[in-house]
């Protein structure tokens, strides 16, 4: 693997950036299809923000509560 990282390595932008889309296809093309629970769940997700598109969270609020939580300690529950 670390030969590989020095390949890796050798390359300009803009064939890391290639390579990147190579890689991303292939896994796209070799990912596993969704199971009944997860299309049941999205489904399900998708019905509740019809119900009330207003009810949601924007990427840039999940995100400021994710950064935030991860300033403090994280304390296992007793």
């Amino acid at each position: 693997m670390s030969n590989l990282q020095e390949e890796i390595g050798r390359l300009s932008t803009d064939e890391k950036f290639e390579l990147l889309d190579v890689l991303w296809a292939s896994l796209e093309a070799e990912a596993p299809p969704i199971t009944d629970a997860q299309r049941e769940e999205l489904d399900q997700r998708v019905a509740r923000y019809e119900m009330d598109p207003s009810n949601v969270v924007s990427w840039e609020q999940v995100k400021a509560s994710l950064l935030r939580s991860s300033e403090t300690p994280c304390r296992l529950a007793s």
